[in-house]
């Protein structure tokens, strides 16, 4: 151990960057019926309209006998950080009288991701790579206050196995605070009994150590405020949510985001109001890091792996110690390349692999030109020296034709 820097302390200045200047991707699914204010959170949440909402056009449209994928793209910049931001809303989950297998179609797209991306990285060229792999799914509960519905249950259970889930009550200003309370404990009962996987904060922060320096006392206060805050938000659980994106006074001079009733108002980012802040913490300022590592090194890996070991012929393996005996053991069947929004994707990636195919016998075919064009140049060069040659051996006879 030196007592003298050497400088590999500026690691992470270096990583800072370089993320900086690489930027960031995050896929969010947003999922639940129809009428529980998803558009709207989303734009609350992101502080712009990355949604536009038609009330009237919707009312208008037809029931749609299947569920939907609706992708939204933003790039979002903040202090010279710029995060592309991917939206998957679900338009007609749950609308219909029988929802028999209506997540069928988000689990389909969850598996296609990791496929696709499966794919891209056993290319021989991986600098570009078509990421959409859900980093998060947002499932809204209706506030009934009564339980979680079987369609509830089976899709967040299906949901669970492949991404980060985290469930959330949708305009929860319809309920009383006690009856908030009673319907949050009555679903995390479910969720325990179910054995629904949600995402949960780490907790794994060591405070008990001792500490001997300043630098040491400062982490483990870190430390211990980021358990405190973890635990906070793990006793929040289910968020109770309420969106909007108007402004109003609150009587005090100050222009807060809320929704007006005739008695007051219920302010967005008020914790006595909703868990909103608290929501919002745990998906961008806090734990989006979190929220992407996982679907990395736990969620694709496990898809990866039982990809893989079905390939070598372990079927009969791949399901131990992974919960859900549903995961794919074959290739999906792509079944989303129809969609027309998905199409444009679908393009983008055959024309990328169909170009560095053509470069590649492009290439092949200037190699092999530049070989026949050097042969012929060789060739040209041994005939003028076998010439010279000639012309040398005629020199050389008629020399000695002369001495005689």
């Amino acid at each position: 151990m030196t007592t003298h820097s050497v400088g590999i302390a500026n690691l992470p200045n270096q990583r800072y960057k370089i993320v900086s200047e690489k930027g960031g991707t995050f896929t969010i699914m947003v999922c639940g019926e129809s009428g529980l204010g998803k558009t709207t959170f989303i734009n609350t949440l992101f502080q712009t309209t990355l949604k536009h909402v038609d009330p009237l056009q919707r009312r208008h449209l037809p029931l749609k006998k299947t569920v939907d994928i609706d992708l939204t793209r933003a790039i979002l910049e903040e202090k010279n950080f710029k995060m592309r931001v991917n939206v998957i809303d679900t338009p007609g989950f749950g609308d219909n009288v029988n929802n028999n297998k209506a997540w069928q179609t988000l689990v389909d797209f969850i598996d296609d991701q990791h496929d696709s991306f499966m794919r891209q990285e056993q290319q021989p060229y991986r600098d570009t790579k078509f990421d959409l792999r859900v980093h998060v799914v947002l499932y809204f509960i209706k506030p009934t206050g009564h339980g979680l519905k079987p369609l509830d249950i089976e899709t967040m259970k299906k949901i669970s196995s492949r991404a980060n889930l985290i469930p959330v009550i949708a305009k929860s200003d319809t309920l009383t605070m006690q009856e908030l309370q009673i319907f949050k404990s009555r679903i995390r009962q479910v969720i325990e009994a179910q054995e629904i996987h949600i995402f949960t904060p780490p907790l794994d922060f060591d405070t008990t150590k001792d500490s001997t320096t300043e630098d040491e006392n400062a982490m483990s206060t870190q430390d211990a405020t980021a358990a405190e805050h973890a635990r906070q938000l793990i006793e929040a659980m289910p968020f109770a949510i309420i969106g909007s994106t108007t402004k109003y006074d609150n009587g005090q001079g100050t222009q807060v985001v809320a929704r007006k009733y005739p008695w007051g108002l219920v302010e967005v980012e008020n914790d006595n109001h909703c868990d909103f802040r608290k929501l919002r913490s745990m998906l961008l300022r806090t734990y989006l890091l979190d929220l992407i590592t996982t679907t990395q090194d736990l969620h694709y890996e496990t898809y990866r792996r039982l990809r893989l070991e079905s390939s070598n012929g372990t079927d009969d393996e791949t399901n131990n110690g992974n919960g859900d005996s549903s995961m794919p053991l074959k290739a999906p069947a792509r079944k989303l390349s129809h969609n027309p929004k998905y199409k444009e994707e679908e393009n983008a990636l055959k024309k990328y692999f169909t170009d560095q195919v053509k470069a590649e016998e492009q290439r092949f075919r200037q190699w092999e030109q530049n070989i026949v064009n050097e042969r012929i140049r060789l060739n040209g060069d041994l005939e003028d020296i076998q010439t010279k040659v000639k012309k040398l051996e005629e020199q050389v006879r008629s020399l000695q034709l002369k001495k005689r």
